[in-house]
This record gives structure tokens, C-alpha cells and sequence, in this order.
């Protein structure tokens, strides 16, 4: 990492919210916007759910697995053409009622459960931290695209300064040829020059149209305008003199991408021990209770509600599938190179982390240079039109001087706001490289309230997904017990 540049700082930051270093309110509300409304986000935050819901499941494994209650009331006949069947017998039609209770209870001897909710578990918290990379992702593009537009304005504004600069040497050049003191060229050329200017405005706005739709797909908004959001002067965010990277190693441990990869891993591994339990028998603790009555002889069918239809079985019983270990012996192999699969995706994502810091800050770090370069560039360009203006009317120079200057000049305008739009979206880039704004998300539920009450309204999601106004506890962040505050996982299975 280049920490020997002085604008950069490797103190420890948290960057949770990193968009403020550009002190632009509107960037702030169009961030808040996009956190309440983008629909990307709202269906990752539903995955949430759907993962808090599923570690329930599992959980509910490490009770009786068959808890069932059961009645059943019927007339029955015996078949005249079954020779196992006597058909003349008084007993051949019959009332039959039974009412009972069963259950199966498979133990826990090998893990196998054990390893089912460290499984889900981890595959919460792998949601959750994909959730978080949605996040993150969405504020740099919110970031990235109000840079752009207000790049594209700027360049609007640009253009439309320099049309008014080449109307009034146009102006100029049909005087002196109207005066006989120049010939048509001079108009002809300022006119080209002039028409080329104004061509690139219906360009820009065409893009700029383009990316403001862009924003609105972001901000989970319908095709309207954003004049009222767009509020405030024109101008492209203005990156810090320095910029704080953090310490490297921190990296792995905060930018969630890693981490959803790290806890893919993980719920993997113990897949891994579920798929193993399979090689060793299952203990079942099973029994029935209930009672049954028939219609036959001096018997009623209303004694099904009597001591004297009580019938019970209870006992132990085992299974082991010993002649298919080799299916499950495979099994395992499989969910084993999926494990290593893992692992190498989860090393690959940090080398991929590691690269995008690196970029982004020497695209940063260069494009400082690049546009203090470009400034200097501006004045001067704009000292050589003011000259050859007053020495055109002086007739000292021809008006290919004027030309060149105007054209050079709109050019190193132009330039030097394009640099300036990069280096801040740069910025956005580095510190969406290094994983901050996730924390946006902290004390709140993975839903807005307008999603959460349809869902609720559907559904009794109970306390895995409170009401609307209700206070929310904090989200696991940082995959470990020390990071992740209270836990969300508690409140009901």
C-alpha cells in the first residue's frame, strides 16, 4: 500500500459513513433515500429473513422430529370375493374410531443436528454479511452516479461558457469583414468551431438524462424528476486533502464480501459432519398413545373416549445403513471438494479486496496530480485566448490564433472537469474497495416498514420479525462473538 504519499493516513477508521468526508448534503439525502427504497436491497434484506427462518428449522431438529396427533372414524365391510374374508360373518359391517397421539425422537449421538444448525447458522450470518456487500455496493453506486451527474452539469456549464466565448469572436470576425479588414474564412471557421461547442451540449444532456435514470432505479423511485433531490449549486464533490485508508490487515475482517465468503466456508465444513452422522445407526426413541373402538358385538363406538380402548407401544429402535456406505462415503467427498472450493473462492476474494484498495488508490493518488496538472493547463489556455483576441482586433494575428486558443481552451475545460469527476469517483471507489458503509444498517431490520408489515400482515412471523416502531437490537457484523453485540438469532425458534 502506498503509505508513503503524505495524503495518505493509515490510522484505524470504521468508515461507516465515508460519504461524508465530501460535505455535501444532498449526496447524504440521496444515500438515506436509496438505503430506505432500493428494491435490490429490500430483496437481500428478504433473504435475511428467509436464513433467520431456516436456522429455526434446524434448530427445531433437536426436538422430537415426529410430533403428531391423529383421529380417524369410519364404516367398514368386508369384501364378498376375498377368500380371507367372511362376508356371512355378523361382524362384516362395522363402525371404527380411533383417536392417538405418536412420536419419534431421533438423538443427537453423532452430531448430526448438531451440525445442521452450525450449518444454517453460519449461513445466516453469510446472508447477513451478503446483505451488508448489497450495501456497500449500493452507496458507491449512488456515490459514483451523483459524480457523474454533476460531472455531466458542470460540462454542460462548461460548454454553454464557451458558446457565449466563440459567439463574441464570431461577432468580432464578421465586424472585421464587414469592415473589409478580414476575408469570409475567419467567419466561416468561427462559425464551425462555434457549432461544434454546441453540438456537444444536446450530447451531454443525453447522458445526463441517462444517468439521472439511473439514480432513480437506485432510489427505488418511478420515472419523475429529481430537481427537488438534485437541489443545491452544480458542483462536482470535492474529495478530502487526504484520505484515510486504515490499517491493511483490517481489511479482511470489515469488508463483508470476505466475510460472506469466509461464512459460506463455514456452513459448508459443517455440512460436512451432518453428511458424516449418516455412516453411523440412528437411535430413535419412538411411541404412540391412543385409543380405539368398533362397533362389533356388545362394543359402542362411543367407548373410543373410554379407559377401556387405551392402547400404547414405547420403546427404542435403531437403523444403520451398512450397505450403502459407499454412496455415502461419496457423499461426503462431494460436500468435502465443495468445502475446497470454498476456501479457494474465499482466498481469491481477498486477493481480489486486496487489488481493488491498490487500484483505487493509485487512481486517486495519480488523479490528484492529474487535475492541480489540468488547472494549471485552464489558466494559461485562458490567457492565450484573451491575448489573441486583443491582437486579432489589433490585426497583429490571424484568427487561426483565435481558433486554436478557443479551442484549446474549451478542451482543457472540459478536461479538467472529466479529472475532477474521476478523482472523486476514485474516492467513492477506494472506499468501496475497503468495505465501509455497511454500518448504515446497524439497530435496524433488514426490511423497511412498508415490506416488513406486508410480510406480517401475511404471515405470523412472530419475533423473527417485529413490528414496525419497534426498537431493533444489533445485527451481527463482524463474524465473532466479541463483534457481533446482542444477538439476533435468540428471539424465537
Amino acid at each position: 500500500m502506498q503509505s508513503g504519499d503524505p495524503a495518505v493516513k493509515t490510522d484505524h477508521q470504521a468508515y461507516e459513513q465515508w460519504w461524508k468526508v465530501f460535505n455535501d448534503p444532498t449526496l447524504d439525502r440521496l444515500i438515506d433515500i436509496a438505503y430506505r427504497q432500493n428494491l435490490t436491497l429490500q430483496a437481500a434484506g428478504t433473504r435475511v429473513l428467509e436464513a433467520r427462518a431456516t436456522l429455526g428449522v434446524a434448530i427445531g431438529e433437536f426436538y422430537p422430529q415426529t410430533q403428531q396427533l391423529g383421529a380417524n372414524v369410519g364404516y367398514n365391510q368386508a369384501s364378498r370375493v376375498d377368500p380371507t374374508s367372511n362376508p356371512t360373518h355378523a361382524l362384516s359391517n362395522y363402525w371404527r374410531a380411533s383417536l392417538g397421539a405418536q412420536i419419534n425422537w431421533e438423538l443427537d449421538l453423532w452430531g448430526k443436528f448438531r451440525r445442521g444448525v452450525e450449518s444454517a447458522d453460519a449461513a445466516y450470518l453469510a446472508s447477513i454479511a451478503t446483505y451488508d456487500d448489497v450495501l456497500v455496493t449500493l452507496v458507491g453506486d449512488v456515490a459514483t452516479n451523483y459524480v457523474a451527474i454533476r460531472t455531466l452539469q458542470q460540462q454542460i456549464i462548461i460548454a454553454q461558457e464557451n458558446v457565449v466565448k466563440q459567439k463574441a469572436a464570431l461577432r468580432i470576425a464578421r465586424d472585421r469583414f464587414l469592415g473589409g479588414t478580414s476575408t469570409a474564412l475567419d467567419v466561416y471557421q468561427a462559425e464551425n468551431v462555434l457549432a461544434q461547442t454546441e453540438a456537444t451540449i444536446p450530447q451531454l444532456t443525453a447522458q445526463l438524462q441517462s444517468s439521472q435514470d439511473a439514480l432513480r432505479v437506485l432510489l427505488g423511485m418511478t420515472p419523475q424528476s429529481l430537481d427537488a433531490i438534485l437541489t443545491g449549486p452544480k458542483t462536482i464533490p470535492v474529495p478530502p486533502a487526504s484520505v484515510a485508508v486504515g490499517i491493511p490487515a483490517e481489511l479482511v475482517r470489515r469488508r463483508p464480501d470476505i466475510r460472506a465468503a469466509e461464512l459460506a466456508a463455514a456452513a459448508q465444513s459443517a455440512q460436512i459432519g451432518l453428511t458424516k452422522a449418516d455412516l453411523f445407526p440412528a437411535f430413535v426413541l419412538g411411541g404412540a398413545f391412543g385409543t380405539i373402538a368398533g362397533s362389533t358385538g356388545s362394543n359402542r363406538l362411543n367407548e373410543v373416549f373410554t379407559s377401556r380402548g387405551i392402547q400404547f407401544s414405547f420403546g427404542p429402535s435403531f437403523s444403520w445403513p451398512i450397505l450403502n456406505y459407499g454412496q455415502i462415503t461419496n457423499n461426503v467427498r462431494v460436500q468435502d471438494a465443495k468445502l475446497q472450493g470454498l476456501l479457494l473462492s474465499y482466498q481469491n476474494a481477498v486477493l481480489k479486496a486486496q487489488k481493488e484498495v491498490e487500484s483505487s488508490l493509485s487512481a486517486y493518488l495519480e488523479g490528484r496530480k492529474q487535475v492541480e496538472l489540468l488547472r494549471k493547463s485552464v489558466i494559461a489556455a485562458n490567457n492565450a485566448l484573451r491575448i489573441a483576441i486583443e491582437q486579432y482586433r489589433l490585426g497583429t494575428r490571424d484568427f487561426t490564433t483565435v481558433l486554436t486558443a478557443e479551442q484549446n481552451l474549451y478542451q482543457a475545460q472540459n478536461a479538467l472537469v472529466v479529472a475532477s469527476g474521476s478523482l472523486s469517483s476514485s474516492l467513492v471507489s477506494l472506499y468501496r474497495a475497503l468495505g465501509g458503509g455497511w454500518q448504515l444498517r446497524q439497530g435496524n431490520e433488514f426490511v423497511n416498514d412498508a415490506i416488513r408489515d406486508q410480510m406480517r400482515n401475511r404471515t405470523d412471523w412472530g419475533s423473527l420479525l417485529p413490528p414496525a416502531g419497534m426498537p431493533q437490537p444489533a445485527a451481527p457484523g463482524l463474524p465473532g462473538p466479541a463483534d457481533m453485540g446482542p444477538d439476533i438469532r435468540a428471539p424465537e425458534w
